[in-house]
């Protein structure tokens, strides 16, 4: 984690208040184009924050099906210079050119003729059922202390943030430009630290999309909670993968989408 001072630039702005415009200075938060170079080929450019970039790398390959465990990475090397991520694997992988595309990813979106939607649907397999249950109580105190711990959004207002937590306590959170960066940065530091997520939350600021519920479900994670509300293809995606949904979080409410059985008052 870079010092937050280096995640955000000031710009000049103009301000209205109470019917009176100002001219000053605002934070806004830094978003760079960082290049992944996998087993020699260019693979993906990624608009994101510039840091926490290891574990995004992983997090990105790892949910894109190209490494499966810690054990699958034979080295990490960050090109601050040209903003290149170098990744090896130890397998065959995409060794071939035919098989290595290129990919830009936004900060919002992803597009690309390497991601196929329903191939990422059918490589996920249902999370299991009695492995977790919490109650509202807990969910209230997961995404308040992931807020505490959000410094580049209290300054911005321009990142999410993303943490694996117990019932108790966060593991860890990361902060990014990018929704899909801060889940992608999660799962990196899950699989480089050989975490099992089978019984873990994912607390989350954004929106939960189709896109965002398919990594949680490839995570193996059975919970996420949002500040935010789900798409509709999500609702009926964590049906499918036996993933609980719980949205529109604030001070004392919350909805629960899917599978509601594993939030209760007490256990």
């Amino acid at each position: 984690m870079i010092e937050l001072t280096e995640a955000y630039t000031m710009v000049p702005v103009t301000r209205y208040r109470s019917g009176v415009f100002s001219t000053g200075e605002d934070k806004v938060i830094k978003e760079v184009p960082v290049n992944l170079n996998l087993n020699g080929f260019e693979f993906s450019t990624m608009a994101c924050s510039p840091y926490d970039l290891k574990e995004m790398a992983v997090g990105f390959l790892y949910s894109e099906g190209l490494v499966q465990q810690s054990g699958d990475i034979k080295s990490i090397t960050i090109d601050e210079a040209s903003k290149t991520i170098i990744v090896e694997t130890t397998g065959e992988g995409i060794a071939e050119d035919k098989f290595v595309k290129r990919l830009v990813t936004t900060s919002c979106s992803r597009g690309g003729p390497s991601l196929y939607f329903f191939n990422s649907v059918k490589k996920v397999v249902p999370v299991a059922r009695d492995n977790i249950k919490i109650t509202p109580k807990e969910i209230f105190y997961l995404c308040d202390e992931v807020e505490k711990i959000s410094p580049l959004f209290r300054a911005t207002g321009g990142s999410h943030s993303a943490a694996l937590c117990t019932n108790e306590k966060i593991l860890f959170a990361f902060e990014d430009v990018g929704r899909h960066n801060a889940v992608d940065k999660v799962a990196g530091r899950a699989l480089l630290d050989n975490i099992t997520m089978s019984d873990k939350i994912l607390v989350f600021s954004g929106r939960i999309a189709s896109e965002i519920l398919i990594k949680v479900a490839k995570m193996g994670i059975p919970l996420i909670a949002a500040r935010s509300a789900p798409t509709e293809l999500a609702v009926n995606l964590a049906k499918e993968f036996g993933i609980t949904i719980v949205g529109f979080i604030r001070t004392d409410k919350l909805t629960v989408y899917t599978h509601e059985y594993r939030v209760v008052k007490n256990y």
